[in-house]
């Protein structure tokens, strides 16, 4: 059963920040070093000060560092009345309005805590592959806080969108209690209503406890350090209740169903690679795909969108090169190709082809260099990729289409992970809005 309860949020003071977009912020692992800087210039209450804090000269592991800058931001906003403590528990509608390919959407979601639930219990299940590194950075941050400063993004199942229509209720004909824009992704509006009506908080709680396989959208990497920090909390505290709040995490739950999900597709470069040029492998892809030579990348793009099973892809191997799509000759070739223990489901996925056929089979990119990073860059922006290798920066490029939600639930279904950025959910769930506070007398 998945438990979703209401929180008392702290939340920033709409009497000391009037203007909420100062403070607002890209989740952590959004966040470069210039987008970093313009946060700093911002406000100096903007929450990247808590959730991706710089480094200093001087910084110790027994600090001062940017954790012990952390807690002592939250404590001294919180003393001085820049964040607040919500009254009482509620839940947070969360709804985000935005433009892709022309076309208008907005995403309804519900701003929760979540007890924690391993991922064999079959509640909440990931699609993604983790790594180490920031699994470590963000216990760190969490056990020297003890607080969840961003939230988790959750898929729910809900095919009539009961749940939305419960939030609808709840907030329909109010004026938001946050209306704001980041300034990253400036084209989404985000705008969150606090929900205190004990029928509402019922309703939505009651039709909540039946759910399974609630899938990970974004936030592996904090989900799995949720579930460390539990672990340690449990050790230290073998008495703490239920309702402890180290059992849960802050999460945004969006309906599978809800119209306004989409997903961006996430295109790879390939870079401080030189085994082979792009001419050859273009050659030596021929023999599995069907190659066509294109004029530009919207050409490109376009042809991959529209291939019927998604298993078409572009290339860009730089001026001399120019634009290719490669399209599967024989659908059966995932599954004699991928030496894998994994469903076929997942033989299917269109990265599954790319990194498995296209990167280590053909093109001979070694496996090590996309795990560690040290050969690939990801991309939402096709055009950002172009021009790395257009300067030199970069080998080659590939493009590929969006994930269906349809095959991220079948796979999670298995138990499985896809390849890492397999899913670029649009837009983000933003940092600052809410935090959840999981010290070891907190209660839910």
């Amino acid at each position: 059963m998945a438990v979703v309860k209401p929180f008392r949020a702290v939340r920033y003071n709409p009497d000391r920040i009037p203007d909420m977009q100062r403070v607002v912020s890209q989740p952590y692992d959004r966040i470069g070093d210039e987008l970093q800087e313009r946060y700093y210039q911002l406000s100096p209450y903007n929450v990247v000060r808590i959730i991706q804090g710089k480094a200093e000269p001087g910084d110790a592991p027994d600090g001062p560092n940017p954790y012990t800058r952390a807690r002592d931001h939250y404590a001294a906003w919180q003393q001085s009345g820049v964040l607040v403590r919500e009254a009482q528990p509620a839940y947070y509608a969360y709804e985000q309005a935005f433009t892709v390919g022309g076309a208008e959407y907005r995403r309804l979601g519900l701003m929760a805590a979540v007890q924690l639930a391993g991922f064999d219990e079959g509640i909440v299940l990931p699609h993604e592959r983790t790594h180490s590194g920031p699994k470590e950075d963000r216990l760190r941050l969490l056990t020297t806080l003890q607080a969840h400063t961003e939230q988790i993004f959750l898929l729910y199942p809900d095919s009539e969108n009961k749940v939305n229509a419960f939030i609808r209720q709840a907030i329909d004909g109010r004026a938001p209690d946050i209306d704001v824009v980041e300034i990253f992704e400036s084209g989404v509006r985000q705008r969150v209503w606090v929900i205190t009506q004990p029928e509402i908080l019922g309703a939505i709680q009651h039709e909540m406890e039946p759910k399974r396989n609630l899938i990970i959208a974004d936030g592996h990497h904090r989900y799995e350090t949720a579930l460390t920090y539990r672990d340690l909390q449990r050790r230290a505290h073998p008495d703490a209740p239920p309702d402890a709040a180290f059992n849960f995490v802050a999460a945004t739950l969006v309906s599978m169903d809800d119209p306004g999900l989409v997903v961006l597709p996430t295109h790879r470069e390939i870079c401080n690679f030189d085994a082979i040029t792009p001419q050859e492998l273009l050659a030596r892809a021929g023999e599995h795909f069907a190659i066509e030579q294109v004029p530009d990348l919207p050409a490109c793009l376009s042809a991959i969108n529209a291939h019927p099973t998604d298993h078409a892809f572009g290339f860009y191997g730089g001026p001399p090169t120019g634009y290719h799509v490669l399209a599967i000759r024989d659908e059966d070739l995932p599954f004699r190709l991928i030496d894998r223990p994994v469903s076929r489901e997942w033989k299917s996925l269109a990265v599954s082809i790319l990194h498995d056929i296209l990167l280590y089979r053909v093109a001979g990119v070694p496996e090590s260099g996309i795990e560690d990073k040290s050969m690939i860059r990801y991309h939402r922006d096709p055009q950002e990729a172009i021009d790395n290798v257009d300067s030199g920066q970069g080998n080659f490029v590939f493009f590929v289409s969006p994930t269906p939600i349809e095959q991220i639930k079948a796979v999670a279904a298995h138990g499985e992970k896809m390849p890492q950025k397999s899913t670029d959910f649009y837009p983000k769930i933003i940092s600052g809005l809410s935090l959840l506070p999981v010290g070891e007398n907190e209660r839910l």
